[in-house]
C-alpha cells in the first residue's frame, strides 16, 4: 500500500502561483511513477502531468504545458506541482496518484493509489 497526502491548495488570484506537495508513505517511493490530476465540479478527472521514477522524464497536458512543472524529491518521498500563471479555469480539486509502470499515464484507471485531493481556487 502507498498512502498519498496532498497539501498546498488554497485561494489565489488569476496570474498567481501555488505549489502543491504530495507526500508518500508505505512503499519505496522511487519505485512509483507519480501523476497529477484535477477534477472540477461536474467534469471528469483530467490528467495534468506525470513524472518518472527518478524524475528524469516528465510529460504534461497541453492545457498546462509551460505553466505547470512537476518535480520530485525521492529522499523526501514527495512530489511537487508548481503552478504559475494560474487562470480561473484551473480551479479544481487536485490529486496526486501513483503507479509502478509508466503506462497509459493520462488515464486515471492506470493508477493504483490516490491522495484525497486538495482544493485550488483561482479568482478572476
Amino acid at each position: 500500500q502507498v498512502q498519498l497526502v496532498e497539501s498546498g491548495g488554497g485561494l489565489v488570484q488569476a496570474g498567481g502561483s501555488l505549489r502543491l506537495s504530495c507526500a508518500a508513505s508505505g512503499r519505496t517511493f522511487s519505485n512509483y511513477v507519480m501523476g497529477w490530476f484535477r477534477q472540477a465540479p461536474g467534469k471528469e478527472r483530467e490528467f495534468i502531468g506525470v513524472i518518472a521514477w527518478s524524475g528524469g522524464s516528465t510529460y504534461y497536458a497541453d492545457s498546462v504545458k509551460g505553466r505547470f512543472t512537476i518535480s520530485r524529491d525521492n529522499a523526501k518521498n514527495t512530489v511537487y506541482l508548481q503552478m504559475n500563471s494560474l487562470e480561473p479555469e484551473d480551479t479544481a480539486v487536485y490529486y496526486c496518484a501513483a503507479q509502478r509502470l509508466m503506462v497509459d499515464v493520462t488515464a486515471p484507471r492506470a493508477y493504483d493509489y490516490w491522495g484525497q485531493g486538495t482544493q485550488v481556487t483561482v479568482s478572476s
